[in-house]
């Protein structure tokens, strides 16, 4: 029983490591250096904190990016 609920964790955690590498890709990153990229997202995540009008403004950037998707 443990074995199933390790290998379904397993299965979970890579799906959302191909998700997250998806919009890597989907932001035109795909080529960047894995330091730059992290680097990054720690200032997003800094940003985030100190001002939230700014995740209201990259969620819209981010919705009208998924939206073209069907374009």
């Amino acid at each position: 029983m443990s074995r199933t609920i390790t290998s379904n964790d397993r299965k979970k955690d890579t799906r959302e490591k191909i998700e997250l590498g998806g919009l890597i890709v989907k932001a035109g990153l795909r080529y960047e250096k894995r330091a730059l990229l992290l680097g990054g997202l720690i200032d997003l995540g800094r940003r985030l904190q100190a001002d939230a009008g700014e995740r209201s403004r990259l969620m819209e950037i981010g919705a009208e990016a998924f939206g073209n998707d069907r374009d």
